[in-house]
């Protein structure tokens, strides 16, 4: 499971940097063209109108100019996949389907929980009236590594109704993590003890796959515009290497499914 997980992710990694190789070398050969035609143009030649020249001299502008637009928008694409690649290179989401997503969120929470600690903590000591502000800003600098900024703005509210300290919304926030990362992994381990199953609905089978965390719909041809566009606007995306439209476990997901599957099925009367 972690290795097929991983290897999908690098195979999206590897297919976006082959598209923006592919797009750059086509933008060096576009420009290149472009260039290797204005060398045949005099620098500064103006197009001599009722001359023999005159139609070859505007088909090759008219050809500069093409090559030119196409080196461009191959320039942009590559720049595109280039950035899709390395958002996936980047990418430090957790993912339900990945194997380890459980495990991964258990260790977010923990270092949730130890700032929202921290944040405490800190709070309570900036709070304090038994300390002095100089005891107060040794400690926060040596037990909690805060630089001399920091500490200025937490002892020294910008407003006269702010207490000292880290505000209140920024508690509130890191606790809302919390709590919808403890759902996530409720939801996860639940999802752990179901199996994948299959039905048939006339001739399309759907599957509720656990291992890919996915609603997969697979037609025995391929399905008209009208239902196309249904599955995309719910949410469904053809995937090529699965041979199916699917999109990610849900309630919506089943309901919307069931109802795509009719009007797929109505249009074979």
């Amino acid at each position: 499971m972690k290795s097929n997980f991983e290897e999908r992710r690098q195979n999206r990694k590897d297919r976006y940097e082959e598209l923006a190789d592919k797009n750059r070398q086509q933008s060096q050969e576009r420009y290149q063209t472009a260039r290797n035609i204005g060398k045949h143009i005099p620098m500064g030649q103006p197009i001599l109108v009722g001359h023999h020249s005159e139609r070859g001299h505007r088909a090759d502008i008219k050809r500069i100019d093409n090559n030119m637009r196409k080196s461009i928008e191959h320039d942009g694409k590559a720049r595109y996949y280039e950035q899709k690649a390395q958002t996936i290179e980047n990418d430090r989401t957790i993912y339900s389907d990945d194997p380890e997503a459980i495990q991964k969120l258990r260790c977010r929470l923990k270092d949730l929980e130890e700032y929202q600690s921290s944040l405490k903590a800190i709070n309570k000591l900036c709070r304090s009236k038994k300390l002095k502000d100089e005891e107060i800003t040794k400690q926060l600098a040596d037990e909690y590594g805060l630089n001399a900024s920091t500490i200025h703005q937490l002892l020294n509210p910008t407003y006269s109704y702010e207490k000292r300290g880290f505000q209140s919304w920024r508690l509130s926030n890191n606790n809302a993590n919390i709590r919808r990362i403890r759902e996530r992994i409720a939801q996860l381990e639940k999802a752990e003890s179901e199996e994948t199953t299959e039905q048939i609905v006339g001739d399309v089978k759907i599957v509720d796959s656990v291992e890919h965390n996915r609603l997969q719909i697979f037609f025995p041809d391929k399905p008209s515009v009208e239902v196309r566009a249904e599955l995309k606007q719910h949410g469904f995306r053809w995937s090529r290497q699965q041979g199916c439209w699917q999109r990610h476990r849900s309630n919506t997901a089943t309901y919307q499914s069931e109802r795509i599957i009719r009007l797929y099925n109505e249009g074979l009367q």
